[in-house]
C-alpha cells in the first residue's frame, strides 16, 4: 500500500502523505518518504511541494515505533530521521511545505526543513515529545532556533503545547496563512511559481542562507565571492537580461539551465 505518492505537474513536483486517518509516521511511512526524496533527487523538478491529504497533515509518530528501543537502535533511528530531514533541506531547487489541520513532531519537523511553509488558517503546530519523554530529535529545536530565535524553540519543545499558524507566522515559522479552503490551490500556485523561476538562482541562494546558518556572515560571503558569479553562465541569466533590456522588468521566462 503506497502511504506517500509523487506527480508531476509540469516543472514541479508534489508529494502527498496518504495515511488516513492521521498519517501518522511509522517505519513503512518513512521509508517511502526517504524513496519519494530519492526519486526527486535522481529526476529532479525545479519546485517541491510537500502536502498531505485528509483531516491533518500528521498526527505525529506512531509512538509504537519507540517501544522496547535501546539506546543503540535510537541512534540509528535518529541518523534515519535526520538523514531525511537533512536530504530535505539540501534539495537544489525550492521546496514548499502546506500545513492543515494538525502538524504534529515529525510532520512539523519535515516542514522546518523546507524552505517555505504555509499553512491554513485552522492549522495547528507541535513538538509534542515530551508526551512519551523525548525531546525532538528530527531537527526541529534548532530549525525553530534559526526561524524564531532560541527562547520561542525553548517555548515551543519544553511545554509542548499546540500553537495556531497565525501565532507561528507572527513568530517566523510559518511564511504564509491563508484562509482553509485556498491552501491547497494557492501551495500548488506558489509552487508553480517557484518552479518556473530561475532555478539555478535558487539553488545559489539556499547555498548562501545555509552557510549564513552553518558559518556565519564570513561564510555566506565566502560563498557568495567564491561561486554566485557562476550565474553569469547561465543560459538563464543571459535570457532574463536580454529581456529586461529588450522588454522591460518581469517578462523573462526560465528553463533552469
Amino acid at each position: 500500500m503506497s502511504l506517500v505518492t509523487t506527480e508531476r505537474d509540469g516543472p514541479m513536483a508534489v508529494i502527498t502523505l496518504d495515511s488516513p486517518p492521521l498519517n501518522l509516521f511509522d517505519r513503512t511511512m518513512t521509508t517511502q518518504l526517504i524513496a519519494a526524496i530519492d526519486q526527486v533527487q535522481d529526476d529532479p523538478p525545479r519546485g517541491l511541494l510537500i502536502r498531505a491529504e485528509g483531516k491533518v497533515v500528521s498526527g505525529g509518530v506512531n509512538v509504537q515505533e519507540f517501544k522496547g528501543l535501546s539506546e543503540a537502535e535510537g541512534i540509528r533511528l535518529w541518523e534515519q530521521l535526520l538523514g531525511l530531514v537533512d536530504r530535505v533541506e539540501g534539495l537544489p531547487f525550492p521546496v514548499v511545505f502546506a500545513a492543515h489541520g494538525l502538524t504534529l513532531t515529525a510532520a512539523f519537523e519535515l516542514s522546518l526543513a523546507c524552505d517555505l511553509i504555509v499553512a491554513a488558517e485552522s492549522a495547528q503546530f507541535g513538538l509534542v515529545e515530551i508526551v512519551v519523554g523525548l525531546t525532538p530529535s528530527m531537527g526541529g529545536p534548532q530549525r525553530l532556533a534559526e526561524r524564531a530565535g532560541s527562547g520561542r524553540a525553548r517555548q515551543l519543545v519544553m511545554t509542548g503545547g499546540l500553537f495556531d499558524a497565525t501565532t507561528l507566522e507572527r513568530w517566523n515559522v510559518v511564511n504564509e496563512v491563508r484562509p482553509d479552503d485556498e491552501l491547497d490551490q494557492y501551495a500548488r500556485k506558489l509552487t508553480s511559481r517557484l518552479a518556473n523561476g530561475p532555478t539555478l538562482a535558487h539553488a545559489m541562494t539556499k547555498r548562501i542562507v545555509r552557510a549564513w546558518r552553518d558559518e556565519g556572515m564570513a561564510g555566506a560571503d565566502r560563498v557568495t565571492r567564491r561561486d554566485a558569479a557562476a550565474l553569469f553562465e547561465t543560459e538563464d541569466l543571459k535570457n532574463a537580461v536580454d529581456s529586461f533590456l529588450e522588454n522591460g522588468p518581469g517578462k523573462a521566462t526560465y528553463e533552469g539551465r
